[in-house]
């Protein structure tokens, strides 16, 4: 639904606010000076965004707003427009608390800013890592928190110095909408490996000192420079996962040169797993699958592996000895690393891109033997995702989904804790 009556799919075109304007306008201009010098209450939980109403009410209409939460910017950032930057309210689906299961609420999107591209969601992943979140696993969350980094959508709307985007355009975002721009890492294009640190999609310190929230809502603006074009062959439904678990596989595959000629095997059959193999295959690698068990092995098959073998056989690791090139562990769960990098041959490298919840011991003597090495790989620079776009749609690779609607998300989250899924869950947002 429209999220005012005026026609806002047009280029916004900034404007100054000037004393003879109408006392309404000065007071949007107070409200807004007190909002962006922090004059605003803290927050209450008897106002965050979760309280609804009893009895039969839709829970859509009971929803409370989530007052606009502040921290300190971690680094000097792009300046941002703020005239009459005036928030716009969406509807969403977030997490109360790391106990509560997540209902539908409203939050505040900024204004579009010169730079800007206002963006209507139209699908949106659900990843390990958003449960992991909401539930306080990794660290600090300010709640209520919106979370969802796989977000695919359409411009409603870009802002005066936009050059990359129009409206009508179909855009994804990942994990990450902004970061320092200056450092090294950010230069070469690897923002994700930004050394201030880069802003986060839900979570994380916007440039104006807000919280950002997620994809699990209606509406989402950011900054041009983290938008990505999405390619018309590649199936709308189908994009939001590739926005994490294409490019969190696609980057150590392509890093580590995985292709003709190379020896891939893949640790798990998930939803990191999956797009692994068929990346993999894709680059014209031969792929092994390793398993706990043989339940997925036709999936493994039918996405471009040669072979799938089970891991709680003890004859495999002897089987599979120093055979491989390059193993790209997708899994979080606790494993016998030194027994995995035993199949790595000369020169071989194991990239982990599972985030376990403990430190890993490894045997360095089992990195002496075959020159062997141990790596890790977080996600990718915004020019190699959108390269990663590309190549899947070139090659005709999508990820495996389930559409469900917004009220599906607490039984999703479920599943994925029980591995209950094949391979993404997708939310359609028009049920949010």
């Amino acid at each position: 639904m429209p999220r005012s009556s005026v026609d806002r799919r047009a280029v916004l075109v900034p404007t100054l606010v000037h004393a003879g304007r109408s006392w309404a306008v000065g007071v949007a201009a107070l409200a807004l000076s007190a909002e962006v010098f922090g004059v605003t209450p803290p927050l209450d939980p008897a106002v965050a965004g979760y309280r609804r109403d009893g009895g039969q009410a839709d829970p859509r209409r009971s929803a409370v707003p989530v007052p606009v939460q502040r921290r300190a910017v971690p680094f000097p950032a792009a300046p941002i427009d703020r005239e009459i930057s005036v928030p716009t309210t969406v509807r969403a689906w977030g997490a109360p608390s790391a106990t509560d299961p997540l209902v539908p609420l409203t939050i505040e999107r900024r204004d579009t800013g010169e730079h800007d591209v206002r963006i209507a969601i139209r699908y949106a992943g659900i990843c390990h890592s958003d449960i992991h979140t909401v539930r306080g696993e990794w660290g600090d969350i300010t709640y209520p928190q919106v979370v969802g980094h796989e977000i695919a959508g359409e411009v409603t709307e870009v802002g005066a110095g936009v050059t990359k985007f129009k409206v009508g355009d179909r855009v994804g975002v990942g994990c990450m909408v902004n970061s320092c721009r200056e450092c090294e890492n950010c230069q070469a294009g690897l923002e994700n490996y930004c050394l201030k640190g880069n802003t986060g999609t839900y979570n994380s310190v916007d440039r104006d000192g807000t919280i950002t929230q997620g994809g699990y809502a209606t509406e989402v603006v950011v900054d041009q420079d983290f938008v990505l074009n999405v390619p018309e062959s590649l199936p709308y439904e189908s994009v939001a996962p590739l926005l994490c678990a294409g490019i969190t596989t696609y980057s150590p595959l392509a890093h580590w040169n995985a292709g003709p000629g190379k020896k891939v095997a893949v640790v798990g059959m998930g939803g990191l797993g999956h797009m692994a193999v068929k990346i993999a295959a894709a680059m014209g690698a031969e792929v092994t699958v390793l398993s706990q068990t043989l339940s997925k092995q036709a999936d493994s098959l039918e996405f471009g592996a040669t072979a799938h073998h089970a891991t709680s056989d003890p004859s495999t690791f002897e089987k599979l000895a120093s055979t491989f090139d390059l193993i790209i562990n997708t899994v979080s769960a606790e494993l016998d690393l030194n027994a995995y990098l035993k199949l790595l041959r000369l020169d071989g490298t194991m990239v982990n891109v599972g985030a376990p919840p403990q430190p890993l011991p490894i045997q360095v003597f089992t990195l002496f033997g075959g020159r062997r090495s141990f790596a890790g790989s977080s996600i990718g620079g915004i020019r190699e995702t959108q390269e990663m776009l590309d190549f899947c749609a070139e090659h005709n690779v999508s990820p495996a989904t389930e559409l469900i609607s917004a009220d599906q998300i607490n039984e999703a989250y479920d599943r994925v804790v029980k591995s209950d899924v094949r391979y993404r869950f997708v939310i359609d947002t028009a049920t949010i």
